[in-house]
């Protein structure tokens, strides 16, 4: 076929054309990107499959309130031996400078000088330790002349709020309760008016309290923060920790190594607690190659009976709020444990308790609980009109003082088992 010289010519620029900008496209998908301030996110993306579009999505129902008819959680006090314990839900983690946003003041007008006590009496799981308190409260108004002025209200387990409006519709001064740590939570998301409140547990999640209430509770939290501070001042350089798998001695455990490394101490090697003679072997040969100077016992008294058999000499601490009354052969392994406890129980003949009555609950818990009932009472005789700008308060729970956060913050008592028995350190 003929081709005439124009249409070859013009063949060629055409061709030539296309290779230039296949060229050119080349080298602008090899070409660097421009320089930016910050990288751009790598993100993996999966394949999207193609799929119908997505039904409409419901309108979500009110917000309601927590159903209380739920297994409460202990107060930290309350062992196994009194009721079944229950898992307690992992807190939401928050950023440590997070600073709860103020609520707006509100308060119920006092109308009287009352004084009620909130507990749940009623709830089978937790009768006992209620009753606990309820009768230290009672003994220490007694023993102040006080008891006319005082009033205790009894709840079920959904009753809690229903309890807090009679207080007010009482005009009480100041309520001591509630107990557990659900009912407190269910009360600061329900806020409602209250009176000057003293809870006798905390929040675990850093989430405000309506801005009448205050707390004082038996918290292993406390009893971390005076194990560590001792174990330093005991010249303690290296420290390791060995810890059961229930929640409250992990808090222990979280509480003592934030305070240790805080007072300039190193980070503490974790050892699990396993009670296989094999594991307990393998713990020991652990620690001998760790060398530490001493341990952090997190466990309760017939653990850490037993694992202080496996350890020798070396030095422990440990925290009488996960201790049950030991048996004889049990306090004889524990000679030597360092322990945070309360007054009541380290110096019962001291002083300032030779007022108030003792009872034999056959229990170091229910001990515990009494003696909060009895400084819960002293606590509320600071509240008048306002609140105290101060407070100090040695006490049957131990070292009471009041702090900007609205806490009453509890030191106990360091003792340490010798021969058989629990005596003051120092």
């Amino acid at each position: 076929m003929h081709v005439s010289p124009r249409a070859s010519r013009l063949a060629r620029l055409v061709a030539r054309g296309a290779l230039a900008a296949i060229v050119a496209a080349g080298a602008l998908s090899c070409a660097p990107l421009a320089t930016t301030r910050r990288p751009a996110p790598i993100i993996e993306r999966p394949p999207v499959a193609r799929a119908p579009p997505p039904a409409p999505i419901p309108a979500p129902p009110p917000a309601t309130l927590p159903d209380l008819t739920a297994a409460p959680v202990a107060p930290e006090a309350i062992t196994a031996p009194i009721a079944p314990q229950v898992p307690i839900e992992a807190a939401p983690e928050v950023p440590p400078d997070t600073v709860p946003a103020p609520r707006p003041a509100r308060r119920a007008v006092a109308t009287s000088d009352t004084v009620a006590l909130i507990l749940p009496l009623e709830v089978p799981a937790y009768a006992r330790a209620a009753d606990a308190v309820r009768a230290g409260f009672i003994a220490a108004a007694e023993a102040a002349g006080e008891r006319a002025k005082c009033i205790v209200i009894g709840h079920k387990e959904d009753g809690m709020l229903a309890a807090f409006e009679e207080a007010r519709i009482r005009g009480v001064r100041v309520v001591v309760g509630p107990l557990l740590r659900d009912d407190l939570r269910t009360l600061a998301i329900a806020d409602p008016d209250l009176p000057w409140t003293i809870a006798l547990n905390q929040l675990d999640d850093r989430a405000p309290l309506p801005p009448s209430v205050f707390s004082f509770a038996l918290t292993i939290e406390a009893d971390a923060r005076v194990l560590a501070r001792r174990a330093h001042f005991d010249g303690v350089r290296a420290l390791d920790v060995i810890s059961g798998d229930p929640p409250i001695m992990r808090r222990l455990a979280t509480a003592f190594t934030a305070e240790w490394i805080a007072l300039g101490g190193a980070p503490p090697a974790d050892f699990r607690f396993d009670p296989a003679p094999e594991m307990l072997i393998q713990m020991r040969r652990n620690l001998a190659r760790a060398m530490p100077d001493a341990v952090l016992l997190a466990v309760d008294g017939n653990d850490a009976a037993l694992v202080k058999s496996f350890i020798g000499a070396i030095p422990a601490y440990a925290s009488g709020l996960v201790f049950e009354r030991p048996e004889p052969a049990v306090v004889r392994d524990l000679n030597d444990v360092r322990i945070v406890e309360i007054p009541w129980l380290v110096t019962p003949d001291a002083p300032q308790f030779a007022n108030y009555p003792r009872r034999d609950f056959g229990s170091a818990s229910l001990d515990r609980l009494y003696a909060l009932g009895l400084d819960a009472f002293r606590v509320s005789q600071a509240f008048g009109v306002d609140p105290p700008e101060r407070f100090t308060l040695d006490g049957a729970t131990g070292t009471v003082v009041l702090n900007d956060a609205r806490q009453f913050v509890r030191e106990g008592r360091l003792a340490v088992y010798r021969d058989g028995k629990l005596i003051p350190l120092d």
